[in-house]
């Protein structure tokens, strides 16, 4: 390391304590991109001093299944042939994780890969912005472009002693973000040509992928529908997903509420029946008709039939894959494929009863499985970080003294103090409003 490169280091890192010592918002000598990064870290809790390193959100069986069978495990032998090679040479490692940014193959250096293990760069680990702060895959996945952040850019103090480069990997049918691809170093991973490696890696990925006979379009359990079967996806999603026949079809939220409502209903159901499961208001025969002529011309007449309405051939869900496994006791894997609410933006009452009663069939099944990963994983997720009984049942999982359960400990007493306080404090606001001035 040249005198310019030490002094590039130093003045890093004193913007760094700068901003976490005096919350200073200029933060001069940063990159626009990392100083966004960094306020985003701010207000997602994230620890700068790196005392809370990133979770572990698979243990090694279940992390096994799940990248068996992700869609980048198809190219992971160009990744190693295009990044791989020089890794002893360099004193690297390369990293491939998916769309959450969880580490799925961490390899390279038998020394770097030492030295990664010590911040818990490891396969398994989450390395989104909101878990591990500023990070090349996480920082990538949160933009959805390649980037690189090197030596101080980092938000955990933890990670400043290396450089890393990262660029998402897309689906090439959808353009959806399946996953990551990252280098991690020393000196020579802060350099253009290691931005330009990750970058041609995920190019050459995503060609491999499009000449592939089937590629998964939207994770662990996807894959090509079989001739005459269509496929939905609505987990998670605010608007739908539709393969039929090798096309993806991607569905107006308006759209998405009618053929879930029609693939929960199986043999078809009347005009009157689907105007209630999609609205708790009167919705009009004629608006109602114009809305499924409409979805006609996306999905053509030989999937949507009327009188009475109905998919015309056997549907598959994401949501409905879930009920199974859960149905056959397969909770780790039922939480491995729930990507989140079902349509969490709708309001049709039809979804609205599903999405709760799978919501419910599911957290039955993580608190009453008492498995710490499982409860973690729950809590960890959106949907779940602020569900007291589940943090309740993580901390009499976790042994008593440990720092884990201290701290699912106290997230628990704390929800359970807002639920207590809370309503109390909106009724007394609400009682000052009306009173008279």
């Amino acid at each position: 390391m040249d005198a310019s490169d030490a002094a590039s280091v130093s003045a890093l890192r004193s913007a760094h304590e700068q901003f976490v010592t005096t919350n200073d918002r200029e933060q001069r000598g940063v990159r626009g991109l990392v100083a966004d990064s960094w306020q985003r870290c701010e207000a997602c809790g994230v620890r700068p001093d790196g005392s809370r390193p990133p979770p572990l959100r698979w243990a090694s069986r279940d992390l096994e299944a799940h990248r068996s069978a992700h869609p980048l495990a198809a190219v992971l032998p160009l990744f190693r042939e295009l990044l791989g090679a020089g890794a002893a040479d360099d004193g690297h490692v390369f990293a491939v994780g998916d769309a959450d940014g969880t580490l799925l193959w961490v390899e390279g250096d038998t020394a770097a890969l030492r030295r990664a293990e010590r911040m818990r760069f490891v396969e398994g680990a989450v390395w989104s912005e909101r878990q591990a702060g500023t990070n090349a895959p996480g920082t990538a996945l949160e933009l959805g472009r390649a980037v690189q952040i090197v030596t101080g850019e980092h938000y955990s103090a933890a990670v400043h002693a290396w450089s890393c480069a990262a660029a998402p990997v897309r689906d090439p049918t959808t353009g959806r973000v399946l996953g990551v691809v990252d280098l991690s170093g020393g000196a020579t991973m802060a350099t253009p040509p290691a931005l330009a490696a990750v970058r041609a890696a995920a190019l050459a990925a995503e060609a491999q992928l499009a000449r592939l006979p089937s590629v998964p379009l939207l994770g662990p359990h996807s894959g090509t529908a079989p001739a005459g079967e269509v496929r939905l996806w609505a987990l998670g999603r605010d608007s739908a997903l539709l393969e039929y026949a090798g096309q993806v079809r991607h569905l107006s939220p308006r759209h998405s509420e009618i053929v879930l409502a029609l693939a929960l209903a199986g043999r078809g159901v009347t005009g009157d029946r689907l105007a209630v499961d999609l609205s708790e208001h009167e919705v009009p025969a004629s608006t109602l008709r114009a809305e499924l002529t409409r979805l006609r011309a996306v999905l053509g007449p030989e999937l949507l039939g009327s009188r009475p309405y109905a998919l015309l051939r056997p549907v598959r869900t994401d949501f409905g894959d879930v009920s199974r496994l859960l149905t056959e006791g397969r909770v780790v894997e039922a939480l491995a494929r729930y990507s989140g609410p079902l349509l969490p933006r709708s309001e049709a009452p039809a979804v609205v009863a599903h999405r709760r009663c799978l919501e419910q069939q599911l957290r039955g099944a993580v608190l009453g499985s008492g498995d710490a990963g499982l409860l973690r994983r729950w809590v960890e997720a959106d949907w779940g970080s602020e569900d007291l009984g589940a943090w309740a049942a993580l901390a009499r999982t976790l042994p008593a003294g440990s720092p884990q359960h201290a701290a699912a400990s106290a997230r628990a007493r704390a929800l359970d103090l807002e639920t207590a306080v809370f309503p109390q404090v909106r009724r007394h606001a609400a009682v000052l409003q009306r009173s008279p001035s």
